[in-house]
């Protein structure tokens, strides 16, 4: 029981390789909590719709993606102040105007597999 912390080594396990295998597959901490941010930024239906406007459509506006969300401008621009300081998205100046586009590759290939499959064609 080489993985087991110290203030567990009092628990009597029911199968120890069992329990040394499941520690070493949780990982670090660090490691957890980034995935755990990841997917908090995801859970959210708002979020996660300009998440996949702007992986679809990348230098999308803010005004466009408010449009498509559904969203107010307000709204919108807060949600992308959040995903800015997560490392999710960045934006690019192009005049007045901020485009977006995904920034973080775990993110953008967590959006890939949230799209909705093609409806088969009709015969």
């Amino acid at each position: 029981m080489h993985l087991v912390p110290a203030d567990q080594a009092h628990r009597h396990p029911i199968d120890e390789h069992r329990v040394c295998e499941a520690i070493e597959a949780i990982g670090e901490p660090t490691d957890v909590e980034q995935w755990a941010g990841r997917f908090a930024l995801l859970a959210d239906p708002g979020r996660l719709r300009l998440l996949r406007a702007i992986a679809a459509c990348p230098q999308i506006s803010v005004t466009d993606l408010a449009i498509a969300a559904g969203m107010n401008d307000t709204a919108v621009s807060q949600a992308l102040r959040l995903l800015r300081v997560a490392g999710a998205v960045a934006g690019r100046k192009d005049g007045r105007v901020m485009r977006y586009r995904i920034s973080d590759e775990t993110i953008s290939a967590l959006l890939a597999q949230t799209q909705p499959s093609p409806e088969p064609a009709r015969a």
